[in-house]
């Protein structure tokens, strides 16, 4: 959507003036005359006359891409989505006053999972892979990070899921401050990634590595999607000092640490879902007439069993009956990863269990942390630059 309320915040991409007026064809900029035109569901607000080293795989194969993410229908946030809510829920404490950014929205899943939450969800991104949801109830911007056009302090709290990975160094370095310029001092900025250190319980956890593997051998399933999916992850901040260094460089500091050790995550994803995903994507007899448009368009045949169980999961989710429940018990034991490593870090850290938490501020004097963060507190993590943030990590 495209409301009144999103125009107060906007500025040039191009020259970064503010003078913009809104028209039938869009908006356009006084002072470069370029026009940013509006297309059903979002604005387009694209830098002009600007080229970039680094262009993200869902920019470059946006087409390609559409059919095999099978993106425009939503499920209830489970699984490891639904941890990763349930976190953003919890660590931004979203209220109605708030405007909200999030940055890198992909299908703005997690913008429309909130957006009754805020006063004003704005999604972002530079591909238009959005949900039909979200083109509802999000105000949705094709824009670059790197030259948002948003003018400086205009969120109060912005968040990042599954972003910082795709970026080579310099491209976060810009992304990140680009971010804390748009939000407003003392607000809050959360962001989930992570890095290349292995857990402290890696080899418990490949437990479930191997057992998947297994299962690819033997031909019950495979993993095409998700490398797909994961195929343009550079994980350039590869240690937890690196992350440290560039939310300084961005003049962010962290406000709380989270871990998420994926103990069962990882079985969860690795096996059970895979082998439900086997079940349930078993091809019909009126669905055995797509394959030859499947090979028209170079989706294989496990990408379309994996989009067939999930369309019939989410056909069953929506009535939330004993489908809905028994995954949202099992997303509660995959939320449980982040909170037991979450308390056995702090208390390693902190004597006496206390939480971890880093205050966040930007002054005219530069930026005062209260507490000092070690390697291992990287799971999860908020941040601010007076606005403050909060990182929510894994490992690899």
């Amino acid at each position: 959507m495209i409301p009144r309320s999103l125009f107060r915040l906007l500025q040039c991409p191009t020259c970064h003036s503010q003078a913009l007026y809104v028209s039938e064809d869009g908006v356009t900029c006084s002072s470069c005359t370029n026009t940013y035109g509006f297309h059903p569901g979002y604005l387009e607000m694209m830098p002009r006359a600007t080229t970039y080293d680094y262009v993200s795989k869902y920019v470059a194969e946006e087409e390609q891409l559409a059919s095999e993410l099978d993106y425009r229908d939503l499920a209830p946030p489970l699984l490891a989505a639904g941890v990763r809510n349930r976190a953003l829920v919890r660590l931004l404490d979203l209220n109605r006053t708030d405007m909200v950014l999030d940055s890198g929205c992909g299908t703005a899943k997690f913008a429309a999972w909130n957006a009754a939450r805020a006063g004003l969800m704005v999604g972002s991104d530079p591909a238009t892979l959005f949900a039909d949801a979200a083109v509802e109830q999000v105000a949705l911007v094709q824009s670059d990070a790197r030259s948002l056009p948003f003018a400086d302090n205009s969120f109060d709290k912005a968040f990042s899921i599954d972003v910082l990975e795709h970026f080579p160094r310099d491209v976060i370095d810009v992304y990140l401050r680009e971010t804390a310029r748009v939000l407003r001092p003392g607000g809050r900025f959360l962001i989930f990634s992570n890095t290349r250190e292995p857990s402290p319980i890696q080899p418990v956890i490949d437990v479930s590595r191997r057992l998947g593997r297994l299962f690819v051998r033997l031909g019950v399933y495979d993993f095409e999607r998700e490398a797909r999916r994961k195929s343009d992850h550079i994980k350039a901040l590869e240690t937890w000092e690196d992350v440290l260094d560039a939310m300084e460089q961005a003049g962010l500091r962290p406000v709380k640490v989270v871990f998420w050790n994926s103990l069962f995550t990882t079985f969860v994803e690795h096996v059970l879902m895979k082998l439900g995903e086997t079940l349930l994507g078993r091809p019909s007899a009126s669905t055995r007439t797509s394959a030859a448009a499947s090979a028209e368009t170079s989706i294989t045949d496990g990408t379309q069993r994996e989009i067939r169980a999930r369309r019939r999961f989410r056909a069953r989710l929506e009535r939330q009956g004993p489908t809905y429940y028994a995954l949202f018990v099992v997303t509660l034991l995959m939320e449980f990863d982040l909170w037991r490593v979450g308390l056995d870090a702090e208390r390693e850290l902190f004597p006496g269990g206390r939480e971890v938490r880093v205050t966040l501020s930007r002054t005219a004097g530069g930026l005062k942390s209260s507490a000092t963060l070690s390697k291992a507190c990287l799971r999860g993590l908020s941040v601010s630059p007076n606005r403050a943030f909060v990182l929510l990590h894994m490992g690899i």
